[in-house]
């Protein structure tokens, strides 16, 4: 490998790694877009996928004109601290393998990976809607249930790397018409995923309503005043205001972020945090929701945002309240 330690390139280059694309970012020093690429995701084929981010990695250092950019990648699953290999990747073809380090000697150059929810997170933190804050939870709602937490601007894996997984908690306070809840991929039931991701929430309303529609189908209902539909989405702003209360209850983060598809639905911006407030252990709460400012862009712009500098810890504790 050519070098070990953090090169002083002012160019820092993010890539997601996706099931079906993956996408490649360079940043400059103050966070602005350089370059962006997107390429198809190799699936099935892990060498391929080393060779595909090596690629892109180059195209994004030929477009900028620098030769020792940082390298961050989020991907779906994250690096066993007992093994050193990767586990619980939507990607399977990445499950045990020594990604890190085959990707770093591909590159010749340090490599740091991270699960994308974090990445999300750190993006947000770093310069979008948690910039100076010291705690931040970035929830990804979409078609799973995901979270990623920052701390004083760096990512809070923890012991196990499993950091941020909610989602794969139990609903807290289920009603007797919520147990056991619905069967998670995961092998148990009642998991937070099955009740506040998309398809459960398109689930609950077909249970209930009797009718298949997409979630974005029973908002524009509720928009006309459909009845079942407003119901439904009553029940997604109770669910996750339970939810995100545990949070608060044990992490109490500066500030809670939202992204993925459901994060689009503008009424849970002022819906929940009386919600949140309603089963939190506190005589007051003011915990900011706030909407991902950079949207689908946070995951590869987090990835980018993992060579940070140090003087981020510094400015961490200037979190601006709503």
């Amino acid at each position: 490998m050519k070098r070990t330690d953090l090169p002083p390139s002012l160019i820092r280059i993010g890539i997601d790694l996706g099931g079906t694309k993956t996408e490649g970012i360079a940043l400059g020093a103050a966070g602005e877009e350089r370059a962006r690429f997107r390429v198809p995701t190799p699936r099935g084929d892990y060498d391929a996928t080393v060779r595909t981010i090596a690629d892109l990695v180059a195209q994004l250092e030929r477009a900028t004109g620098s030769a020792d950019a940082t390298v961050g990648v989020g991907i779906p699953g994250t690096i066993s601290p007992a093994t050193g290999l990767v586990k619980n990747a939507n990607s399977t073809w990445l499950i045990g393998k020594a990604f890190d380090r085959d990707l770093a000697a591909a590159l010749e150059r340090p490599v740091r990976i991270e699960n994308d929810a974090n990445c999300l997170a750190v993006s947000e933190a770093a310069d979008g809607a948690g910039a100076g804050c010291g705690v931040v939870f970035a929830a990804i709602l979409g078609t799973g249930c995901g979270a990623g937490i920052v701390v004083d601007g760096r990512p809070l894996g923890g012991r196990n790397a499993i950091g941020g997984e909610w989602g794969h908690n139990p609903l807290p306070w289920p009603t007797d018409e919520e147990r056991p809840g619905p069967t998670c991929y995961c092998g148990k039931s009642g998991c937070l995923e099955t009740f506040v991701s998309g398809p459960a929430v398109a689930a609950d309303h077909r249970r209930i309503a009797g009718a298949d529609l997409t979630v974005e189908a029973i908002a524009a209902q509720a928009e006309r005043g459909g009845a079942a539909a407003r119901a439904t989405l009553g029940r997604l702003v109770d669910r996750l205001g339970r939810g995100l209360a545990g949070i608060v209850n044990v992490l109490d983060p500066d500030v809670i972020v939202l992204g993925g598809g459901l994060s689009n639905l503008e009424f849970l911006y002022t819906a929940l945090p009386p919600a949140i407030a309603r089963w939190t252990f506190s005589d007051s709460v003011d915990t900011p929701v706030r909407r991902a400012v950079h949207g689908d862009s946070s995951g590869v712009r987090g990835a980018a945002w993992l060579w940070r500098p140090e003087e981020a810890a510094a400015t961490a504790r200037r979190c601006i309240p709503d």
